[in-house]
């Protein structure tokens, strides 16, 4: 850990999608489509915008995801502006149970970094070769740490895409500068299932409530934007 600490961190932006009742997903092994076609192309807006985006291990182990921009016309205007096609990949691991095959590691032409607990560090640049930058973060992994070597490393914009412990992280450190968080017209009425965070204590409560900038139905489903921070952007009036 030898980042410095007068990097500024950069903007935090957390996206979920969640039921009616607020579950981020059911119990079962397959798993739930929360969003639609309309948000999933907003999302992939959102994510050519920044300069890398996050998952926790946990959300690699269970949804193996690609993390890259979908949108052939995004990628090549990233790609004029001297940008990668896709931001840099970046998850966050106590353990280091990783697998080299998962799709952040092999599909796609874009750094990945994986922030490690200092237990885990061996074992996970083991397991993962030459596949992403293993940096040590701490442990257990160090949040703010974390986002100043990402400054560190050129990153202004972070989205960060889950899961629940993670977002749930990020909300009670006062980490997040902004929440896009959609609901989708059904319940899940399931306890067994993953919620969107759990219990904990957050800067927002009752006695200080997140300032509502933007509230969008995108087909059936309902975008809320939340501003957290005093850096969170109105919204676009275009």
């Amino acid at each position: 850990m030898t980042a410095s600490s007068g990097a500024a961190r950069p903007y935090v932006l957390l996206s979920c999608a969640t039921s009616i009742d607020g579950y981020i997903d059911d119990a079962t092994d397959e798993r739930l489509l929360l969003s639609n076609d309309a948000d999933l192309d907003r999302v992939d807006e959102v994510r050519a915008g920044c300069d890398a985006i996050l998952v926790g291990a946990g959300t690699v182990r269970r949804d193996d995801p690609r993390l890259l921009v979908r949108c052939e016309r995004r990628r090549a205007d990233r790609v004029a502006r001297g940008l990668p096609a896709s931001p840099t990949r970046v998850t966050m691991t106590g353990c280091g149970d990783l697998d080299p095959e998962a799709r952040l590691f092999t599909v796609g032409d874009t750094d990945r970094i994986v922030y490690s607990a200092g237990g885990a560090v061996e074992k996970t640049r083991h397991r993962l070769g030459e596949l992403a930058t293993v940096v040590d973060a701490g442990d257990p992994v160090d949040l703010r740490w974390m986002l100043t070597d990402l400054a560190e490393r050129g990153v202004g914009r972070l989205l960060v895409e889950g899961g629940a412990g993670v977002h749930g992280q990020f909300l009670a450190a006062g980490l997040a500068d902004e929440l896009h968080l959609v609901v989708a017209p059904f319940f899940v009425g399931d306890r067994r299932a993953p919620r969107f965070v759990g219990e904990g204590s957050f800067p927002w409560h009752p006695g200080r409530r997140a300032q509502v900038v933007e509230a969008r139905q995108i087909g059936d489903v309902v975008l809320t934007r939340y501003a957290l921070s005093e850096r969170c952007e109105p919204p676009s009036t275009d």
